[in-house]
């Protein structure tokens, strides 16, 4: 009795994690500073084992999913990428911004505070 009862509630949540999956949601809060990030021209270069990359995606949430993100870990974790290699990339997170004053994009390395992204970026951070 005690295996099918297990066996139900096995059944329930991995039907409710479908069901999360599945379901749209309502937009993210900071989907459009996302989006806007992106349209600036920003470049978020990361890797997935990067505890400090993902910080930096949950201070978006949801909207993650619109940052301007660029994996630099091979699937397997012991290598970069090519295109990350080509910009030099040696520490994660790293972020590229465009410079109206220059050719040469501006780079900073670490977590960066949503303030000081609106600010590089000019996008409107919501309140």
């Amino acid at each position: 009795m005690k295996k099918i009862i297990y066996i139900l509630i096995g059944i329930l949540i991995l039907g409710g994690i479908v069901w999360l999956v599945k379901t749209p949601g309502k937009a993210g809060k900071y989907d459009d500073f996302a989006k806007c990030i992106k349209d600036s021209g920003a470049k978020f270069y990361g890797a997935f084992w990067c505890p400090h990359c993902q910080k930096q995606k949950a201070m978006f949430g949801k909207s993650s999913q619109y940052l301007p993100y660029v994996e630099c870990s091979t699937p397997d974790g012991q290598g970069q990428t090519q295109v990350c290699k080509d910009q030099g990339i040696t520490s994660y997170p790293t972020w590229f911004f465009p410079n109206s004053s220059s050719s040469t994009p501006e780079k900073m390395s670490g977590e960066i505070e949503l303030d000081v992204l609106a600010e590089k970026t000019s996008c409107v951070l919501p309140q």
